[in-house]
């Protein structure tokens, strides 16, 4: 009975058919909003699914240097680790699926395979184009991976645990505290921005001046799959967000806690476009070092307001 209920979360709720579905309503309202703040009609609501479809039905090809058994595994295992992810994060209520003492900290690295993935995947294609973005890639990385981190550690510090299902609890009970964390979520906003390598950091797979980056050599069903892997990603790290900086369901019903998961991460997800919006491509320098220069103390900004606030209020 037990197997059976699992392979239901991670097959129907919350896991694969559930994320997908929404990752692509999720896809569909950042094209349509970002069409429309440049004065364009935008995409039909369908066109996510119809563009998985078509890839899903083109021919598969691996260049001929690359290692095939990698090259086709790739993409199964970043969607592999986004789905995982997702199962430690609440989606109704305060409690998650599966949790356990520490799983913040696995949520963080279980979304860092993807970003290794598609390095792996520019540098396995064997092509001037994508070893070129597999190597911006990797730099991003380093660039807001610190921040990231570091803001998530603060309401951990504040809820005194490492589970995300705990710091729902601890903010559901204490909602005023959530302001606290004001800069932090700004900084995550901005690192997730990185994360997800949309403009202004959509430098590994800038198309104007690598093509596609690491992902250049793929097409059909892989690049489907990959595709998919980073719309889901974009639902996990807006779900993980609102989790850890805007609190939990505050006691509402299923049904309710459900329509206000759905409207916190729509929200994170019209913020994120409105920045893609309003900013332009940076070069990977610039990048480096504005998450060093600036990003990186404000984290560590964030982290001391936590730190005295935990000694001084929540003594």
């Amino acid at each position: 009975m037990e197997i059976g209920a699992n392979f239901f979360y991670m097959l129907v709720f919350p896991g694969l058919l559930f994320l997908s579905a929404y990752g692509m309503i999720c896809e569909w309202v950042d094209r349509k909003l970002y069409a429309r703040f440049q004065n364009r009609i935008g995409p039909p609501w369908y066109q996510p699914e119809a563009d998985f479809i078509k890839l899903m039905a083109k021919e598969e090809i691996i260049p001929a240097a690359a290692d095939p058994v990698m090259f086709r595994m790739l993409p199964i295992f970043a969607l592999a680790a986004v789905l995982t992810a997702f199962l430690y994060i609440p989606v109704l209520g305060t409690q998650a699926i599966f949790s356990f003492e520490g799983d913040l900290v696995v949520v963080f690295y279980l979304l860092t395979i993807p970003t290794m993935t598609f390095f792996l995947a520019g540098w396995n294609s064997i092509s001037l184009f994508s070893t070129l973005g597999s190597v911006r890639n990797l730099t991003q990385l380093f660039a807001y991976e610190v921040p990231l981190l570091l803001v998530l550690l603060g309401p951990a510090l504040l809820a005194g645990t490492w589970s995300i299902s705990g710091m729902n609890q601890f903010f559901t009970e204490h909602p005023a505290y959530l302001f606290v964390n004001i800069i932090g979520f700004v900084v995550a906003l901005v690192a997730a921005q990185g994360k997800l390598e949309r403009v202004p950091f959509d430098i590994p797979e800038a198309e104007t001046e690598i093509v596609g980056g690491s992902f250049t050599e793929y097409g059909g069903k892989l690049l489907a799959i990959f595709r998919l892997a980073i719309d889901l990603e974009m639902v996990v790290v807006a779900t993980l967000l609102s989790a850890v900086f805007w609190g939990g369901s505050l006691g509402l019903t299923p049904v309710w806690a459900f329509l206000f998961f759905v409207v916190k991460t729509l929200a994170i997800v019209v913020i994120l476009t409105v920045f893609r919006t309003v900013t332009a491509r940076v070069r990977i320098e610039q990048m480096m070092r504005f998450c060093w220069k600036y990003l990186a103390p404000a984290a560590l900004l964030q982290l001391l307001i936590d730190v005295l606030f935990k000694m001084t209020v929540l003594k």
